[in-house]
This record gives structure tokens, sequence and C-alpha cells, in this order.
């Protein structure tokens, strides 16, 4: 709440200081993060949250190929039974 307050007054390097557990400057106490930084860690999530799904696909697709395998091999065999 003290943060947001701080923010709308037009204080943008307010943040939280975690050693005093108070809102402070972070200009003031050099804690600076450039935004290619924050870019970069969003594009990395992205990416790791892509991927991960494109995994989930070839799982999925795997067991359901599985399954239609075992589905031709009992056809076949009821076949080769009459």
């Amino acid at each position: 709440v003290a943060l947001r307050a701080e923010h709308k007054e037009g204080k943008k390097w307010m943040g939280i200081n975690v050693f005093d557990r108070k809102v402070d400057d972070m200009y003031k106490l050099d804690v600076v993060e450039p935004v290619l930084v924050k870019k970069q860690v969003i594009k990395s999530a992205v990416e790791a949250a892509a991927m991960i799904l494109k995994i989930d696909d070839v799982i999925a697709a795997s067991k359901i190929e599985e399954k239609g395998k075992e589905k031709e091999g009992k056809e076949e065999s009821f076949g080769e039974e009459e």
C-alpha cells in the first residue's frame, strides 16, 4: 500500500528495501534493474513455457499412436483366429 502511494506521487524509484523492511529510494541505494534485463527474463520465460507445451504435445501424440497400434494389432489377431 505504501509503495503504491509513493508511485502515485510520482516517485518512480521507490521500491521495497528488503534489508530494512520498508519503502525506500532504490536509485539512492544503487538498485537499478535495466529494462533489457527484464525483457530478456520475460523472453526466456516465454521460450521455456513454449518448449514445455511442445514436449507435452509430443508426449500426448505418442500415446495416441501407441493406442492406435494396439487397436490395429487386436484387429489383425481377430482376423487370423477366424
